[in-house]
């Protein structure tokens, strides 16, 4: 798909990456010729939640097929885009998407409900999904958290920086599953991360206050004491924990 600036779809940009966006675009319409069918921007980026000069801006290329000259074309592409804060895009093809409906539900569920498809054709809004896969994946997801949860207070010896971190990819991981259970519901689903939080709390009947605490010490910045980080720990565990049971019994 060889295109120009003029193909591009960048009304809907936040002003904060829309050159960013922009130049992205072309260079890749320039590089992946006629193996590039859209590119699509996600995530963050998108809503409130981003935080210039912190935030990445995340996208999804579908190509027509994967190849390795396309991985070199995005090697070569690397350096500018981290200088950018553009994350290195994801790479799909349409039959991918369609094959993996049931098994990256949740994934393409938040990329249907939070994206702007900038060159192309959209290959997210009319996708559709099966309750009991996306059931299935909360389930799976979040029995794992709880593994990696147990491993990393471990690991981290109590070491309140690594901790720290642990515990705000625990949040972050579970901003998309609680949307994925709000869809389950027929809920609306926020796309604001603390918002998600929120109206979770009250569809489930569960506490994210602890989750929230966490997520602000991201989007703020704060690196809280050792102790403050030790005991954010049990809530979320306990919390995470009891989402686990509900999806486990959840009928759909």
């Amino acid at each position: 798909m060889a295109e120009n600036d003029h193909n591009l779809k960048l009304d809907n940009m936040n002003t904060e990456i829309r050159d960013r966006v922009k130049s992205f675009a072309v260079k890749l319409t320039v590089d992946l010729v006629n193996n590039l069918e859209s590119i699509t921007i996600t995530g963050s980026s998108l809503t409130n939640d981003f935080r210039a000069g912190k935030s990445d801006i995340n996208s999804v290329l579908v190509l027509a097929k994967l190849d390795l000259n396309s991985l070199n074309v995005l090697v070569s592409m690397a350096k500018a885009m981290a200088r950018k804060k553009i994350a290195a895009p994801l790479l799909m093809t349409k039959d991918y998407i369609e094959r993996s409906l049931d098994v990256f539900s949740i994934e393409l569920l938040d990329i249907q409900l939070t994206h702007e498809t900038v060159l192309g054709d959209d290959p997210f809004s009319s996708l559709t999904f099966a309750k009991t896969d996306v059931r299935l994946q909360c389930e799976r997801e979040l029995k794992a958290m709880l593994i990696r949860l147990r491993h990393g207070y471990i690991a981290s010896a109590a070491d309140k920086r690594l901790l720290r971190d642990i515990l705000i990819s625990t949040v972050i991981g579970t901003v998309p599953l609680l949307r994925a259970m709000l869809w389950l519901k027929d809920v609306e689903r926020p796309k604001i991360s603390q918002a998600v939080l929120e109206k979770a709390a009250g569809e489930y009947s569960i506490e994210t206050d602890s989750l929230i605490r966490v997520l602000k010490w991201r989007n703020e910045n704060i690196h809280p004491g050792k102790d403050e980080t030790i005991n954010a720990y049990e809530p979320i565990y306990e919390t995470i924990e009891q989402l686990s049971l509900i999806v486990d019994k959840l009928e759909v």
